[in-house]
Protein backbone atom coordinates (compact mmCIF):
# COMPACT_ATOMS: atom_id res chain seq x y z
CA UNK A 1 0.00 0.00 0.00
CA UNK A 2 1.38 3.23 -0.88
CA UNK A 3 1.65 5.88 1.75
CA UNK A 4 -0.44 8.75 1.63
CA UNK A 5 -0.33 11.24 4.04
CA UNK A 6 -3.23 12.43 5.83
CA UNK A 7 -1.72 13.22 9.51
CA UNK A 8 -3.55 15.51 11.25
CA UNK A 9 -6.72 16.07 8.89
CA UNK A 10 -10.07 15.36 9.89
CA UNK A 11 -12.36 13.21 8.10
CA UNK A 12 -15.90 12.46 8.11
CA UNK A 13 -17.40 9.30 6.12
CA UNK A 14 -20.80 8.82 5.87
CA UNK A 15 -21.84 5.09 5.10
CA UNK A 16 -18.46 4.29 7.41
CA UNK A 17 -19.49 1.32 8.93
CA UNK A 18 -19.60 -0.97 5.91
CA UNK A 19 -18.52 -1.66 2.15
CA UNK A 20 -16.52 1.16 0.58
CA UNK A 21 -16.88 3.64 3.60
CA UNK A 22 -15.37 0.73 5.72
CA UNK A 23 -12.66 0.75 3.63
CA UNK A 24 -12.04 4.09 2.85
CA UNK A 25 -12.36 4.85 7.01
CA UNK A 26 -9.57 2.25 6.94
CA UNK A 27 -7.04 3.50 4.48
CA UNK A 28 -7.92 7.17 6.40
CA UNK A 29 -6.96 6.06 9.83
CA UNK A 30 -3.83 4.16 7.88
CA UNK A 31 -3.15 7.80 6.86
CA UNK A 32 -2.97 9.43 10.00
CA UNK A 33 -6.38 10.92 9.63
CA UNK A 34 -8.70 11.18 12.46
CA UNK A 35 -12.17 9.68 11.18
CA UNK A 36 -15.89 9.97 12.62
CA UNK A 37 -18.22 7.41 10.80
CA UNK A 38 -21.57 7.66 10.36
CA UNK A 39 -24.00 5.27 9.63
CA UNK A 40 -28.07 3.97 10.21
CA UNK A 41 -27.16 1.42 12.38
CA UNK A 42 -26.23 2.50 15.92
CA UNK A 43 -25.08 -1.38 17.15
CA UNK A 44 -22.83 -1.55 12.99
CA UNK A 45 -21.64 1.89 13.98
CA UNK A 46 -20.45 0.95 17.76
CA UNK A 47 -19.05 -2.53 16.44
CA UNK A 48 -16.98 -1.06 13.76
CA UNK A 49 -15.51 1.91 16.24
CA UNK A 50 -14.38 -0.91 18.30
CA UNK A 51 -13.01 -2.64 15.71
CA UNK A 52 -11.15 0.49 14.20
CA UNK A 53 -9.97 1.86 17.48
CA UNK A 54 -6.58 0.01 17.22
CA UNK A 55 -5.74 1.38 13.99
CA UNK A 56 -6.14 4.79 15.08
CA UNK A 57 -8.30 8.28 16.11
CA UNK A 58 -12.16 7.08 15.02
CA UNK A 59 -15.53 7.73 16.23
CA UNK A 60 -18.70 7.00 15.27
CA UNK A 61 -22.43 8.65 15.07
CA UNK A 62 -26.04 7.46 14.19
CA UNK A 63 -26.76 9.46 11.16
CA UNK A 64 -29.41 9.01 8.59
CA UNK A 65 -28.18 11.73 6.07
CA UNK A 66 -31.88 11.81 3.95
CA UNK A 67 -32.55 13.70 7.52
CA UNK A 68 -30.90 17.47 6.94
CA UNK A 69 -31.29 18.35 10.59
CA UNK A 70 -29.54 15.27 11.71
CA UNK A 71 -26.86 15.93 9.23
CA UNK A 72 -26.52 19.49 10.60
CA UNK A 73 -25.99 17.63 13.89
CA UNK A 74 -23.82 15.03 13.20
CA UNK A 75 -21.82 17.80 11.64
CA UNK A 76 -21.65 19.97 14.52
CA UNK A 77 -20.43 17.57 16.70
CA UNK A 78 -17.25 16.76 15.09
CA UNK A 79 -16.34 20.46 14.82
CA UNK A 80 -16.74 20.34 18.44
CA UNK A 81 -14.97 17.27 19.34
CA UNK A 82 -12.43 17.74 16.77
CA UNK A 83 -12.20 21.61 16.03
CA UNK A 84 -12.16 21.27 12.39
CA UNK A 85 -13.33 19.17 9.63
CA UNK A 86 -11.27 19.06 6.45
CA UNK A 87 -12.58 15.63 4.45
CA UNK A 88 -15.61 14.27 3.46
CA UNK A 89 -16.06 11.33 2.17
CA UNK A 90 -20.22 10.62 0.76
CA UNK A 91 -20.44 7.28 0.69
CA UNK A 92 -24.12 6.49 2.12
CA UNK A 93 -26.35 5.41 -0.57
CA UNK A 94 -28.97 2.72 -1.23
CA UNK A 95 -29.08 0.51 -3.88
CA UNK A 96 -32.61 0.49 -6.91
CA UNK A 97 -34.48 -1.97 -8.32
CA UNK A 98 -34.76 -3.25 -11.37
CA UNK A 99 -38.52 -2.05 -12.53
CA UNK A 100 -39.97 -0.34 -15.55
CA UNK A 101 -40.49 3.25 -15.30
CA UNK A 102 -43.91 3.16 -15.50
CA UNK A 103 -44.32 1.02 -12.71
CA UNK A 104 -42.15 2.88 -10.72
CA UNK A 105 -43.32 3.84 -6.81
CA UNK A 106 -43.94 7.52 -6.31
CA UNK A 107 -42.67 6.48 -3.18
CA UNK A 108 -39.48 4.40 -4.47
CA UNK A 109 -38.56 7.67 -6.82
CA UNK A 110 -38.62 9.86 -3.35
CA UNK A 111 -36.24 7.68 -1.24
CA UNK A 112 -33.68 7.06 -4.67
CA UNK A 113 -33.62 11.52 -4.35
CA UNK A 114 -33.96 11.53 -0.67
CA UNK A 115 -31.07 9.13 0.21
CA UNK A 116 -28.60 9.74 -2.76
CA UNK A 117 -29.12 12.75 -3.88
CA UNK A 118 -30.51 15.08 -1.69
CA UNK A 119 -28.51 13.17 1.29
CA UNK A 120 -25.57 14.17 -0.97
CA UNK A 121 -26.52 17.84 -0.85
CA UNK A 122 -27.27 18.02 2.51
CA UNK A 123 -23.62 16.34 3.77
CA UNK A 124 -21.78 19.06 1.82
CA UNK A 125 -24.16 21.92 2.95
CA UNK A 126 -23.41 21.42 6.58
CA UNK A 127 -19.64 20.85 5.81
CA UNK A 128 -19.01 23.68 3.35
CA UNK A 129 -18.89 26.57 6.40
CA UNK A 130 -16.29 24.42 8.60
CA UNK A 131 -14.17 23.89 5.07
CA UNK A 132 -14.05 27.80 4.28
CA UNK A 133 -13.48 28.53 7.35
CA UNK A 134 -10.17 26.69 7.77
CA UNK A 135 -9.72 27.83 4.05
CA UNK A 136 -8.82 23.90 3.44
CA UNK A 137 -11.45 20.78 1.99
CA UNK A 138 -11.90 17.89 0.23
CA UNK A 139 -15.33 16.86 -0.47
CA UNK A 140 -15.44 13.23 -1.83
CA UNK A 141 -19.08 12.83 -3.29
CA UNK A 142 -20.12 8.83 -4.97
CA UNK A 143 -21.59 8.50 -7.85
CA UNK A 144 -22.31 5.23 -10.52
CA UNK A 145 -21.51 4.01 -13.78
CA UNK A 146 -25.08 4.45 -13.48
CA UNK A 147 -25.49 7.82 -13.29
CA UNK A 148 -23.13 8.17 -16.57
CA UNK A 149 -24.72 5.50 -18.98
CA UNK A 150 -27.77 4.89 -17.23
CA UNK A 151 -29.27 1.45 -16.59
CA UNK A 152 -32.78 0.39 -17.80
CA UNK A 153 -35.08 -0.22 -15.82
CA UNK A 154 -33.31 1.54 -13.16
CA UNK A 155 -34.90 5.11 -13.41
CA UNK A 156 -34.68 6.57 -10.32
CA UNK A 157 -31.37 5.32 -9.35
CA UNK A 158 -29.60 6.55 -12.42
CA UNK A 159 -31.01 9.82 -11.99
CA UNK A 160 -29.84 9.78 -8.57
CA UNK A 161 -26.53 9.79 -9.50
CA UNK A 162 -26.35 11.69 -12.59
CA UNK A 163 -27.68 14.47 -10.23
CA UNK A 164 -24.85 13.82 -8.02
CA UNK A 165 -22.47 14.17 -11.26
CA UNK A 166 -24.21 17.71 -11.25
CA UNK A 167 -23.74 18.65 -7.86
CA UNK A 168 -20.13 18.10 -7.87
CA UNK A 169 -19.68 19.94 -10.93
CA UNK A 170 -20.86 22.75 -9.49
CA UNK A 171 -19.50 22.87 -6.65
CA UNK A 172 -16.57 21.89 -7.82
CA UNK A 173 -16.53 25.47 -9.56
CA UNK A 174 -18.14 27.06 -6.44
CA UNK A 175 -16.15 26.02 -4.02
CA UNK A 176 -12.54 26.28 -5.67
CA UNK A 177 -11.93 29.69 -4.34
CA UNK A 178 -12.25 29.13 -1.04
CA UNK A 179 -9.62 26.36 -1.39
CA UNK A 180 -12.03 23.13 -1.32
CA UNK A 181 -11.52 20.79 -3.85
CA UNK A 182 -14.84 18.60 -4.50
CA UNK A 183 -14.63 15.16 -6.63
CA UNK A 184 -16.51 12.49 -7.57
CA UNK A 185 -15.83 8.55 -7.68
CA UNK A 186 -18.36 6.75 -10.53
CA UNK A 187 -17.97 2.90 -9.46
CA UNK A 188 -19.17 0.54 -11.18
CA UNK A 189 -20.33 -2.93 -9.07
CA UNK A 190 -18.28 -3.63 -6.21
CA UNK A 191 -17.49 -6.12 -3.44
CA UNK A 192 -19.67 -5.03 -1.01
CA UNK A 193 -22.58 -5.69 1.28
CA UNK A 194 -24.97 -3.39 -0.92
CA UNK A 195 -23.84 -5.66 -4.32
CA UNK A 196 -25.16 -8.42 -2.47
CA UNK A 197 -28.18 -6.77 -1.74
CA UNK A 198 -28.40 -5.58 -5.41
CA UNK A 199 -27.76 -9.42 -6.76
CA UNK A 200 -30.64 -9.95 -4.58
CA UNK A 201 -33.43 -7.15 -6.08
CA UNK A 202 -32.34 -6.79 -9.46
CA UNK A 203 -30.97 -10.65 -10.07
CA UNK A 204 -27.93 -12.89 -10.92
CA UNK A 205 -28.78 -12.66 -14.32
CA UNK A 206 -28.84 -8.53 -14.76
CA UNK A 207 -25.61 -8.44 -12.41
CA UNK A 208 -23.36 -10.68 -14.89
CA UNK A 209 -25.02 -8.77 -17.72
CA UNK A 210 -23.29 -5.73 -15.94
CA UNK A 211 -20.03 -7.29 -15.07
CA UNK A 212 -19.79 -8.66 -18.87
CA UNK A 213 -19.44 -5.09 -19.75
CA UNK A 214 -16.33 -4.26 -17.78
CA UNK A 215 -13.01 -5.09 -19.70
CA UNK A 216 -11.60 -6.25 -16.38
CA UNK A 217 -14.03 -8.97 -15.47
CA UNK A 218 -14.32 -8.70 -12.01
CA UNK A 219 -15.88 -6.57 -9.40
CA UNK A 220 -13.97 -4.31 -8.08
CA UNK A 221 -12.03 -3.93 -4.80
CA UNK A 222 -13.38 -1.92 -1.45
CA UNK A 223 -9.47 -1.62 -0.98
CA UNK A 224 -9.05 -0.28 -4.73
CA UNK A 225 -12.11 2.44 -3.87
CA UNK A 226 -10.22 3.27 -0.71
CA UNK A 227 -6.92 4.42 -2.56
CA UNK A 228 -8.57 6.71 -4.64
CA UNK A 229 -10.49 8.29 -2.37
CA UNK A 230 -7.15 8.56 0.14
CA UNK A 231 -5.57 10.55 -2.78
CA UNK A 232 -8.53 13.23 -3.72
CA UNK A 233 -8.68 13.74 0.28
CA UNK A 234 -4.79 14.58 0.47
CA UNK A 235 -3.14 17.50 -0.43
CA UNK A 236 -1.74 16.36 -3.45
CA UNK A 237 -4.48 16.41 -4.88
CA UNK A 238 -3.92 20.50 -5.64
CA UNK A 239 -5.46 21.38 -9.18
CA UNK A 240 -8.39 18.85 -9.61
CA UNK A 241 -11.75 20.02 -8.80
CA UNK A 242 -15.21 19.25 -9.95
CA UNK A 243 -13.88 15.95 -11.90
CA UNK A 244 -15.37 12.46 -11.76
CA UNK A 245 -13.63 9.36 -11.41
CA UNK A 246 -14.24 6.56 -13.55
CA UNK A 247 -13.84 3.47 -11.31
CA UNK A 248 -15.38 0.95 -13.52
CA UNK A 249 -12.21 -1.61 -14.85
CA UNK A 250 -12.68 0.38 -18.12
CA UNK A 251 -16.10 0.00 -18.36
CA UNK A 252 -16.55 3.93 -18.71
CA UNK A 253 -13.92 5.75 -20.18
CA UNK A 254 -14.86 9.13 -20.91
Amino acid sequence: MNQIDLNGRVAVVTGGASGLGLATAQRFLASGARVTIWDRDEDRVAQVVADLAPLGDVAGTTVDIGDAAAVERGMAVVQAREGRIDIVVNSAGISGLSCPSDEVSLDLWDQQMRVNLSGAFYVCRAAIPHMKANGHGRIILVASAAGKDGNPQQAPYSAAKAGVIGLTKSLGKELGPFGIMVNCIAPTIFETPMHEVSKARLGVGLMDAIKAKIPLGRAGRPDEFAAMAAWLASDECSYTTGFVFDLTGGRSTY
